[in-house]
């Protein structure tokens, strides 16, 4: 792990909503930007080698290369569409109706990496035990505390027993679920009045 050597302190992405064609359909797009205090090499690795990714998103197993395909526990499966290291990936999910890109870009400083989340949907809703929400909106329960593990890991203090399998009964991570749900309610709602 590569750290800067200035300190700073963790910010939650601003959330954008986009649209988009992807080829299930017109996409709704969630965005989600963070700059992270590493370098471009050490951010691309531990976003996509699997001994890093179990330790703050999920456990992803399967054949890791353009055209394979993988497992994430408790995600359901995708396929590899693009992978140009370090900077580009994109796969889909759920058999096409989703579509995650991940770029990466040097940050404001040579020790800082801008990543961009672009996670692509055409379902309008999804369920969550057993309730259903819109699909945007779950994003920000997801992502918000992924986002700040993957920041925690960066930077060495993502205490050793996280379960990123079961983040959402850390209590620890409950108010960045919440944040993360009510700021992607807000882009709903401002989206719906435009």
């Amino acid at each position: 792990m590569t750290q800067s050597t200035t300190a700073t302190p963790y910010q939650e992405p601003a959330p954008e909503l986009r649209r988009r064609e992807i080829p299930a359909g017109e996409a709704r797009i969630a965005v989600f930007t963070r700059t992270y205090p590493t370098t471009i090499e050490d951010l691309w690795d531990a976003c996509t080698n699997p001994e890093r990714l179990r330790r703050w998103y999920v456990p992803v197993t399967g054949e890791f290369r353009v055209g394979g395909t993988f497992e994430q526990v408790n995600m359901g499966s995708g396929t590899i569409l693009v992978c140009s290291p370090p900077e580009l990936l994109k796969v889909s999910l759920g058999a096409g109706a989703d579509e995650i890109e991940l770029r990466l870009s040097p940050g404001p400083d040579r020790d800082n990496t801008t990543l961009e989340l672009q996670h692509a949907t055409t379902l309008d809703s999804h369920s969550i035990g057993g309730q259903m929400y819109d699909a945007i909106y779950c994003m920000g329960g997801g992502y918000y505390p992924r986002l700040l593990a993957l920041d925690r890991h960066l930077r060495g203090n993502l205490p050793e027993d996280y379960d990123s399998t079961a983040f959402h009964l850390n209590p620890g991570m409950r108010s960045t679920i919440e944040r993360g749900s009510a700021a992607m309610a807000a882009l709903l709602e401002a989206d719906a009045r435009s």
